[in-house]
């Protein structure tokens, strides 16, 4: 039978940061036994609430309820005291350490009067949990050895390990492949069968409506609604999240197209590819489309000197270029904006304007000095044509949201006045507001002559912006479209080699 009364729950909950009110009066509910979404653009106050939730921040003011009582959460300890856990996107686990060390990381079980570690125990209880969970995992395993999709079972056992009812899944799914996706909804089913209260952020709405029972919906701080999700539509949540229409999300214009500007042939790759040859046009949005492992973004990386191992050629505006390494692409004119902007894109403990003048030191040094003030000049430039949302071009990076450190990075290399602009990726782990300003700045770039190859793994991204499309299955292009005559069903059955 459902339960009525919710397991954790937040009342008129307000967290104010020096000139940020982060969370403005918030309430959520989670019940036990079911998936809650929580569902808001990036700045939208998730983050904080996450943080709240797990005692890292205390309110200003508001209620926080657990179990029937009302409760103050001082730290993480009294968080996990009460069987309340985080797991993040990036799992924080210990690669030198066996699965039954991460799952007892902190919580050790000993023996004896002088405390010590009793290893057989451990072991023996790591494996009834992962048995428990159905996670064909050895309890001395080392983690270095897992996949990501398996360093998740070992985080969600370790909350287990310490009878977790309130479990939060942020972004779980981001850097999965599809079979672990589905995997990881097997465990959040087995979880809400033992009655956990789960709270899910995405920003996939796949996986809202496949795996939530209820939603909430925060913007700017606030709460906006929230209800169970067999009563609310893609579009009325979009609309609560960001105040407009889900049409907006792919502002595509269409730009005249003009001569080619880029070409490869023959692109080969002994393990990753085979045979890749393509042309792209001036003022076209070429779209990559295929399945995880299909090798798009090893194709991406060769195509700017990443590859030591691939062989082809690149043609630039009709003239064969050599693309040795990534400033050859510079200089030819041909950037990539990678999938992993964290570690390949930003600099995080840099300043906005250190990251976007890097490339650019020869035009912002004087006589081999650099000056600040040219740095700053370069990003605010193209910081503000990218509407980059921050108080300094001097705050960090790693202050930013995802939404706006991916805009840091197109700005970077916009700035650098390429031809050709690679996206790899382009709106991954980001809000549907900043996916829109992200879109509507790509179609911006092809109205003035630019040439974007756009890869994705989201197909209403590359049907709703790409002028073409080459579908990728295992390394070959295997079918290629335009946007007249691109169906979903025609895509998909492409890329998993089904034929149409």
């Amino acid at each position: 039978m459902e339960s009525t009364s919710p397991l954790f729950a937040l009342r008129n909950v307000t967290k104010v940061f020096p000139g940020v009110r982060a969370l403005d009066d918030v309430r959520l509910e989670l019940y036990p036994g079911q998936v809650t979404a929580l569902v808001g653009e990036n700045g939208a106050g998730k983050s904080t609430l996450v943080k709240t939730m797990t005692g890292i921040y205390q309110p200003e003011s508001g209620e926080i309820w657990y179990d029937g009582q009302q409760v103050t959460i001082r730290n993480p300890e009294d968080a996990r005291q009460m069987g309340i856990t985080a797991i993040h996107q990036e799992t924080v686990l210990f690669d030198d350490m066996t699965v039954a060390e991460n799952i007892f990381a902190g919580s050790y079980l000993t023996r004896g009067r002088f405390g010590n570690l009793d290893w057989k125990a451990m072991n023996r209880r790591a494996q009834e949990i992962l048995h428990d969970i159905e996670a064909p995992l050895s309890p001395t395993a080392m983690l270095s050895g897992l996949s990501i999709g398996q360093k998740h079972m070992v985080a969600i056992a370790r909350a287990l390990s310490v009878d977790a009812r309130v479990v939060i899944l942020d972004e779980p799914t981001a850097a999965l492949s599809h079979h672990e996706i589905h995997e990881l909804y097997e465990l959040v089913r087995r979880l809400k069968a033992r009655g956990t209260a789960i709270m899910f952020i995405t920003h996939k709405f796949d996986e809202i409506f496949a795996i939530a029972d209820r939603y909430t919906v925060f913007r700017d701080g606030a709460f906006v609604g929230d209800g169970r999700i067999e009563d609310v539509t893609e579009p009325e949540l979009v609309e609560m999240m960001v105040a407009r229409s889900l049409n907006e999300t792919y502002p595509k214009v269409e730009a005249p197209l003009g001569e080619e500007v880029f070409r490869a042939e023959g692109f080969s790759h002994p393990t990753e590819f085979a045979d890749i040859s393509f042309a792209v046009r001036k003022g076209e949005i070429l779209g990559f489309y295929g399945l995880v492992g299909a090798g798009r973004t090893e194709i991406m990386r060769a195509l700017i000197g990443l590859s030591e191992q691939a062989r082809g050629e690149i043609y630039i505006e009709g003239q064969r270029v050599s693309v040795r390494s990534p400033a050859d692409a510079v200089q030819a004119g041909l950037v990539y904006v990678p999938e992993e902007r964290q570690q390949q894109g930003v600099m995080l403990d840099m300043p906005i304007y250190q990251n976007i003048s890097l490339p650019q030191l020869h035009r912002t040094s004087r006589a081999g000095f650099l000056s600040t003030r040219n740095e700053l000049a370069v990003a605010r430039q193209y910081g503000e044509r990218l509407n980059v949302k921050t108080s300094s071009w001097s705050e960090l990076v790693n202050n930013l949201s995802g939404g706006n450190q991916q805009k840091v990075v197109i700005a970077k290399w916009l700035a650098t006045h390429p031809r050709v602009i690679i996206m790899d990726e382009p709106t991954k782990g980001i809000d549907i507001g900043s996916k829109a300003a992200v879109h509507a700045f790509m179609s911006e770039l092809v109205q003035q002559g630019l040439a974007v190859i756009m890869v994705s793994s989201e197909l209403p991204e590359i049907m709703g912006m790409a002028d073409r499309m080459i579908v990728m299955n295992e390394g070959r292009q295997v079918r290629e479209f335009t946007r007249d005559e691109a169906t979903a069903e025609a895509i998909v059955s492409a890329a998993t080699g089904v034929r149409a």
